[in-house]
């Protein structure tokens, strides 16, 4: 059924890597059904989003550091320990990251100086750190898979 054992070549950057993306994607998916069932008939400009906002990124932190305690238990080999390869995919998926995050803060910056309702400018915020972490995320892994 379920290994956990499986895997267990994978170095454990790799592994902190799956464990942010997965993050990154289920919480913000659990933002996201939070607000649309708070929506209703509510204007998104009038809904309280802030305190489900603050708790998704509490639990995106959260989860990370619990989620990579457990990784580095489970898999105590190498735990922590960056090699220079495991260095250089971060480094270029980290600069991934912050292209992608600085490209879409354009949009809440458009939005802002057009004086659109705080919903709206908080979570194209949102949005775009989301899509800068995937995005960072997915170039590491790849760089992992199958080189530079």
């Amino acid at each position: 059924m379920f290994d956990i054992t499986k895997g267990a070549d994978m170095s454990f950057e790799e592994r902190r890597i799956w464990i942010y993306l997965a993050v990154a994607v289920v919480v913000p998916a659990g933002y996201l059904a939070a607000i649309l069932a708070r929506l209703g008939d509510t204007n998104p400009a009038d809904l309280a989003y802030q305190r489900p906002l603050l708790v998704a990124v509490g639990v995106s932190i959260a989860a990370t550091i619990a989620l990579n305690m457990a990784a580095a238990a489970l898999w105590p080999k190498g735990a922590y320990v960056k090699d220079p390869r495991d260095k250089e995919i971060d480094r270029r998926g980290e600069y991934v990251g912050f292209v992608a995050m600085s490209a879409l803060t354009v949009v809440p910056l458009g939005l802002t100086l057009l004086e659109w309702p705080h919903f709206w400018i908080a979570n194209t915020i949102y949005l775009a750190y989301i899509t800068a972490a995937v995005a960072s995320s997915a170039v590491k892994l790849v760089a992992y898979r199958r080189g530079f």
